[in-house]
């Protein structure tokens, strides 16, 4: 079992991941992203469903996914384009 919260943290430190819905949005529709991770109260709801990208239910709100991606803000959804260091992708 992954600690979810170290493998956000390390592959936002180490990795390429973009923040936030409309910039997550834009990466899978690019073929950028290799992983979508959304929180529960995200506002876009059709994130959730988006289709060529292995997606990743937060489970918490998104204030609790910016403090797990060591920001200083909330976070609604982020793309994984590159994992670093971090064991992400086996979410």
């Amino acid at each position: 079992m992954i600690d979810e919260a170290r493998a956000l943290k390390t592959a936002v430190d180490t990795g390429k991941v973009v923040l936030g819905a409309r910039r997550a949005r834009r990466a899978v529709k690019d073929k950028k992203a290799r992983l979508l991770v959304v929180a529960t109260n995200c506002p876009d709801p059709e994130l959730k469903a988006l289709a060529g990208v292995k997606v990743h239910l937060f489970q918490g709100t998104n204030a609790e996914l910016g403090a797990a991606c060591g920001v200083p803000f909330s976070v609604s959804a982020l793309a994984v384009l590159d994992p670093g260091e971090s064991n992400i992708l086996s979410l």
